[in-house]
């Protein structure tokens, strides 16, 4: 009977899928609830594939790993910045991720736009401790707005459709235009959508080339009072940036679902604890700013998907030596 070891096995959302799964395929699951790490790593032995979740893939876990037997490594995400990628490739050791539906997170960033320009924080704030008054909560209209979209890939298309209701002028940056985008949406070039977006939406990959995107040089360009919206990866934002911009106000607010260093923070009940996130822990106090935990993905539907697709390409490397998801092989 093949084995295939996950680790971070959430019993509360993910563990009906995972059982399913098991009982449909024939499959051995070694289920370990912590993260491949320490002595977690020896439940990898016997195991060919290994499915893990938003957790530090080091250079040394991935050795421990393939001195285990391991030659795939399964992300139940669409993002894989959290490995190790030169480090897989030294060892032999393919990788694949599990892209789930753009909707979920399209319809949040909406969400998220619609709270930063109504300001809904400060609503909600004022409403818990029944503070009824209107003073400094005068909201924004989509309609009125330039709402610019960098990466028109699956979700930023989405996220494009789903404004295209609103009746706000649409611009997009992305080095791949796609035809489809080009009903709803003006294609311009990267200055262009920094220079004339009041709204910025963030819907790419995490690269070398886009690391802090969004840094003092680039907001500079930008309107004063911009609103960011950033659903994608923390690092895209350069942090002391987006602090020192909502301070000047060159920010008008901000309402991200992904920081710099959310490794070991996110997913953690962390309530009795001191965030060792300073960025974060400074952010979350200004009252223009709405901060998610990583959660523009979560529905019924993505977990879903990212269980059985990722534990599909698990079987299907066992038995063919690739999968459909792999986007990494030697």
């Amino acid at each position: 009977m093949n084995q295939i070891t996950v680790y971070t096995y959430r019993d509360f959302d993910e563990a009906r899928y995972f059982e399913q799964f098991e009982k449909e395929n024939n499959v051995h699951i070694v289920k370990c609830h912590g993260a491949p790490a320490g002595e977690n790593i020896k439940l990898a032995r016997g195991s060919t594939c290994v499915n893990i979740i938003t957790t530090k893939i080091t250079e040394d876990i991935i050795r421990q790993l393939a001195d285990s037997g391991v030659k795939y490594i399964a992300t139940r995400t669409i993002g894989y910045d959290h490995i190790d990628m030169k480090a897989a490739e030294k060892y032999g050791i393919a990788i694949a991720n599990a892209p789930y539906g753009p909707e979920g997170v399209a319809d949040y960033t909406v969400m998220m736009m619609l709270m930063a320009i109504r300001n809904m924080k400060r609503i909600m704030q004022r409403t818990a401790i029944q503070d009824y008054t209107l003073n400094g909560l005068i909201g924004r209209e989509l309609h009125d707005l330039t709402v610019g979209v960098i990466g028109t890939g699956r979700i930023g298309a989405r996220v494009i459709k789903n404004l295209s209701g609103f009746g706000c002028r649409i611009i997009a940056y992305d080095p791949y235009p796609k035809d489809t985008v080009k009903k709803d949406a003006e294609y311009v070039d990267k200055e262009t959508v920094l220079k004339s977006a009041d709204l910025l939406t963030f819907h790419t990959p995490l690269t070398d080339e886009n690391f802090h995107m969004i840094n003092k040089n680039s907001l500079a360009k930008m309107k004063d009072g911009v609103i960011l919206i950033n659903t994608a990866r923390g690092p895209l934002i350069d942090s002391e940036t987006l602090i020192s911009g909502i301070e000047s106000g060159k920010i008008g607010a901000a309402a991200i679902d992904v920081v710099e260093n959310e490794f070991g923070m996110y997913y953690n009940d962390l309530k009795s604890s001191v965030l060792k996130n300073r960025d974060i822990a400074i952010l979350r106090g200004f009252p223009n700013v709405t901060i998610g935990h990583h959660m523009a993905f979560y529905t019924q539907n993505a977990i879903r998907t990212m269980v059985m697709d990722s534990m599909t390409g698990c079987l299907q490397f066992m038995e063919t030596g690739s999968s459909r998801w792999i986007i990494h092989q030697n």
